[in-house]
């Protein structure tokens, strides 16, 4: 436990901002799940529309600095190269 009054103050702000940031990453790793498993079941316009809103919480958790945005950037890329990938072979 700590000992001061702003170690104290510290712990208390720490706890508050972990179950913030731990809200915004399951919300992110939500989305990436539901996209992926659409693209996996070859639903593309959803799919898209899924990827869309993965994206958009991707840039709300880099922009409150609950993940790195070179992560939000990574993941992004990725689950669109998988969209084009499933999208090309659709054709």
């Amino acid at each position: 436990m700590a000992n001061t009054l702003s170690a104290q103050q510290r712990a208390r702000n720490s706890a508050r901002k972990a179950i913030k940031n731990r809200i915004h990453r399951s919300r992110t790793r939500t989305f990436i799940k539901n996209t992926r498993e659409l693209i996996a079941d070859k639903d593309l316009n959803a799919a898209a529309a899924a990827a869309k809103q993965a994206i958009e919480a991707l840039d709300r958790a880099a922009g409150q600095g609950v993940i790195h945005p070179n992560n939000a950037a990574r993941r992004k890329s990725r689950l669109m190269k998988a969209l084009h990938k499933a999208e090309a072979t659709k054709q």
